[in-house]
């Protein structure tokens, strides 16, 4: 994108011209493919660039999650293809730091992408983001913003806090209001981690006070350690009535009770309504899965990007995704 380009796009952003976004909502010029249809997608591209377009998505992988963003991504740079848009897909592991993101935002913006989509999670992101910005590259953040608002030009992810205080809700029902839950958590600091921890644990703490929660543990996404702290702390809490797993590890945290023979007694309400989880959710250990749409959440942004930069789309700055929740088979309705 030429710095004619770049300026033109900020101002037509600074302008406030705004296409909303809601679900079932599409661009109608270019119909959306069946592999973008599988993934959930809701954003249709205006029509072909003008000229080729090079844009950058960084995430991270070594979840199912993950895996589930990566199909949103697969299925975007193949629609966007034969429309003179290309997408490089920069993977960045299984360590979610601030450092690594934006050690991957630099490279991208030395290779000069025409615009960037990543999973900016910490706050340590914001500078690198604001730099991306001010150099006049587009940036979207999905899935998981930093908690400190950076100057993104779009942000598509569900509403954190409301979420939570929706499992807040839900763990208050299915425990009657009293017993004891255990929260594990990704990792401490993670914006959409925290958000979703505190706004179950603000709701019961006010209004369920004879509930006693446990934790929370950080398992910083990894099954084996979520599946280690599952087991350990119904070890040493006989009593416990759920496993509240606010971001990876819920199917870790379900093959624990199972395997401890705890179905029916512990139950986990956790997040990302995935194929993986479905046994789970079958056999009674998952009574709740708050789903986020990573696959459907990686492909409009970066159907976004093309649009924004080949024909000057603008988006509202914050769109939030819906937050459905899925029940399994021991859930009390």
């Amino acid at each position: 994108m030429t710095t004619f380009d770049r300026r033109r796009f900020l101002m037509l952003s600074a302008a406030g011209l705004a296409l909303p976004l809601v679900p079932g909502f599409a661009l109608a010029e270019a119909t959306l493919s069946e592999g973008a249809k599988a993934v959930g997608g809701t954003v249709a591209a205006q029509g072909p660039a003008p000229k080729p377009l090079r844009l950058a998505v960084l995430s991270f992988q070594g979840s199912s999650f993950w895996e589930a963003a990566d199909k949103g991504i697969a299925a975007a740079t193949e629609y966007l293809k034969p429309l003179n848009t290309t997408v490089d897909y920069i993977q960045l592991g299984t360590g979610l730091t601030a450092e690594v993101m934006v050690a991957g935002i630099d490279g991208a913006l030395t290779k000069q992408y025409d615009g960037i989509a990543a999973v900016p999670i910490f706050d340590g992101t914001v500078a690198k983001v604001n730099e991306v910005v001010a150099e006049g590259v587009p940036f979207i953040s999905f899935i998981a913003d930093s908690a400190e608002k950076s100057n993104r030009n779009v942000s598509i992810g569900m509403l954190a806090y409301d979420a939570g205080a929706k499992a807040g809700e839900f763990i208050a029902k299915q425990t009657g209001g009293k017993g004891k839950v255990a929260v594990i958590t990704g990792y401490l600091g993670a914006a959409q981690h925290d958000a979703r921890m505190n706004g179950a644990l603000d709701l019961l703490k006010k209004n369920y006070p004879d509930i006693t929660i446990v934790g929370p543990f950080e398992c910083k996404d990894d099954d084996a350690t979520a599946y280690s702290q599952a087991t350990d702390v119904m070890t040493s809490n006989p009593d416990l009535s759920i496993l509240y797993v606010t971001a990876g590890g819920s199917e870790a945290a379900a093959k624990a009770v199972r395997d401890a023979k705890a179905t029916g007694k512990v139950g986990v309400v956790g997040y990302d309504d995935l194929p993986e989880k479905q046994q789970y959710k079958d056999g009674g250990e998952i009574l709740a899965l708050i789903d986020q749409a990573p696959a459907r959440q990686a492909f409009d942004s970066l159907v976004m990007l093309h649009n924004m930069i080949a024909f000057g789309a603008t988006y509202p700055a914050d769109i939030a995704v819906d937050a459905p929740v899925a029940l399994g088979k021991g859930a009390k309705t």
